[in-house]
């Protein structure tokens, strides 16, 4: 089994040293695209109007100045040209990615565009617990990640499957299950826009997220991390609300 393995967070993420020691855990056929830089929060951005640049970092390991769409576009279309990947692994992302999460991130973004070029995908995120930011424990994905990802194979993920998988802030023997859920949504207030001023006393503002779930249902992403669950979540690339179309269809036929 090939697998293309790509992130958001950058070349240089611990997270993706850690996603590369599990892929190897299921095939010895690796190979990593992924960004020169940070590249958080870009969700399903592609680069229209500049050059990408491809950069060899070590033995199947590319670098791209670019986004995690680019980076997969590239390793499908160019590095693996002709022998594609059976498997896109994105991730492992540092934080969470749950409910609206997944419309922004670029973790996410990776797998999508994965299985928009038809290999089936899975995004990986770890939790972790406020102020650890830059000492974020890959611990627990690590002991389960190759499990859960086989797991998966074995239920079939089709070509162009989608599965979002997050590992809940604790340690490897402190999870207490794996369960599959639907994406939550947080309350709609969570985000904020916080003033300050520069040196020169300018004004300029950064965009501050909340990570408060509030009550979220027993079968949704924001519910199993809570409860210290590894959550997976399968999803669709689809994004028709099918009871407003039968809705409006009903009204013009």
């Amino acid at each position: 089994m090939r697998i293309l393995i790509t992130n958001d967070d950058g070349i240089h993420s611990p997270g993706l040293d850690s996603l590369v020691d599990i892929a190897r855990q299921l095939s010895d056929d690796v190979w990593v695209v992924a960004p020169e830089y940070d590249q958080s929060g870009v969700a399903h951005s592609l680069s229209l109007n500049d050059p990408l640049r491809l950069r060899r970092v070590g033995e199947q390991r590319f670098a791209v100045k670019g986004t995690p769409t680019d980076c997969v576009i590239l390793g499908v279309r160019h590095v693996l040209d002709g022998n594609p990947p059976d498997l896109l692994l994105s991730g492992i992302n540092r934080g969470h990615n749950l409910g609206e999460d997944v419309t922004y991130s670029g973790t996410v973004a990776g797998a999508i565009e994965g299985a928009l070029l038809g290999v089936p995908a899975i995004a990986l995120s770890q939790a972790y617990p406020p102020g650890y930011r830059d000492r974020v424990s890959y611990a627990t994905a690590e002991a389960h990640g190759a499990r859960v990802i086989a797991d998966i194979l074995e239920a079939g993920l089709p070509r162009g499957g989608l599965v979002n998988i997050n590992f809940p802030n604790c340690g490897p023997d402190e999870v207490e299950g794996v369960r599959a859920t639907r994406q939550g949504q947080r309350p709609q207030w969570q985000a904020q826009v916080e003033g300050r001023l520069d040196g020169r006393h300018n004004p300029y503002f950064w965009i501050v997220y909340g990570h408060e779930i509030g009550d979220p249902g027993p079968d949704t992403d924001l519910r199993a991390i809570a409860d210290r669950c590894i959550s997976v979540t399968p999803l669709k690339i689809d994004m028709t609300d099918h009871s407003m179309l039968d809705r409006l269809a009903g009204r013009w036929e």
